[in-house]
């Protein structure tokens, strides 16, 4: 068994079809672990020929990500969410590397991530270890912002770590944006994986009350002072900076009426969190 791909899910029947369907081609199994979903998501991972079992809620949905690495059996693991559908192009070099087939990243894109795992590095620190073998690969993913590509904004490649061989890798299990450990070297794929988070502004809006709560959370663990210059760092520092830095720096702007949205919004993230933090109402 070559490839298992593997989910973590929760009411995603609007979209465990179509990402179960992108992978059909190249997946030896599938794996679901469903937080006791209300709605159809097991009945269509199944009708699917998904492998589905069950596991309570957790604050913290990389555990419940973690149960899902630990059930598969092949020699490599494609960990996916159900928002997120791998395109041809990334199928294809998906493939190439579980033949052990070399693949090509073109010199421009190669650039690009470059710079982009080094900003997740000085955020999180260095990702995987020198050993030699690279045993996961960073994945660009082209978010889906209220029905349209985000291409500027800071946003893309969103590399994520998603492509890993199997019992070399493993989830912290402390952040939701934290990524999987390895015990090795990480590579890079070119072909996009298309994340469709925000189709609707109400879905965004659900998901930046639960990240804020989480955020909330750490702040509380990390003791953030509460004084004048903790209220004015979060509330309108931080802020500023994110909104300028992603609207103009990173040509935000460039995408529109979603560009601006989404500046906004992400430099609301601070003082949101901020006052559930101070408020303890998270």
């Amino acid at each position: 068994m070559k490839l298992s791909v593997v989910l973590a899910t929760r009411n995603e029947e609007e979209n465990i079809k179509r990402c179960l369907e992108s992978v059909k081609s190249i997946a030896d199994e599938v794996i679901v672990v469903d937080e006791y979903s209300t709605d159809k998501t097991r009945e269509i991972a199944e009708s699917l020929g998904a492998k589905v079992s069950l596991e309570p809620h957790h604050a913290i949905f990389h555990i419940t990500k973690q149960k899902a690495l630990d059930k598969a059996k092949g020699e490599w693991i494609l960990q996916l969410d159900a928002d997120e559908v791998v395109t041809p192009e990334l199928a294809q070099e998906i493939q190439m590397i579980i033949n052990e087939e070399k693949i090509t990243v073109p010199e421009k894109r190669k650039k690009l991530f470059a710079r982009h795992q080094n900003l997740i590095e000085k955020r999180d620190g260095v990702v995987g270890k020198k050993t030699g073998e690279i045993v996961g690969y960073f994945i660009p993913r082209r978010n889906m912002f209220l029905g349209k590509p985000l291409i500027h904004a800071g946003v893309y490649p969103d590399g994520v770590i998603r492509l890993v061989k199997n019992g070399k890798s493993h989830f912290p299990q402390k952040s939701v944006h934290e990524q999987i450990g390895l015990d090795g070297e990480v590579g890079w794929l070119s072909g996009d994986l298309l994340h469709y988070d925000s189709p609707t502004l109400r879905r965004y809006l659900k998901r930046l009350n639960r990240y804020t709560d989480l955020h909330a959370k750490e702040l509380e663990e990390k003791q953030v002072t509460k004084s004048c210059l903790g209220f004015l760092n979060y509330t309108l520092i931080k802020p500023t900076v994110v909104f300028l830095s992603l609207f103009f720096r990173h040509k935000g702007f460039l995408d529109g009426a979603n560009g601006f949205l989404w500046s906004f919004f992400s430099a609301s993230h601070f003082p949101v969190a901020y006052f559930k933090y101070i408020t303890n109402k998270q």
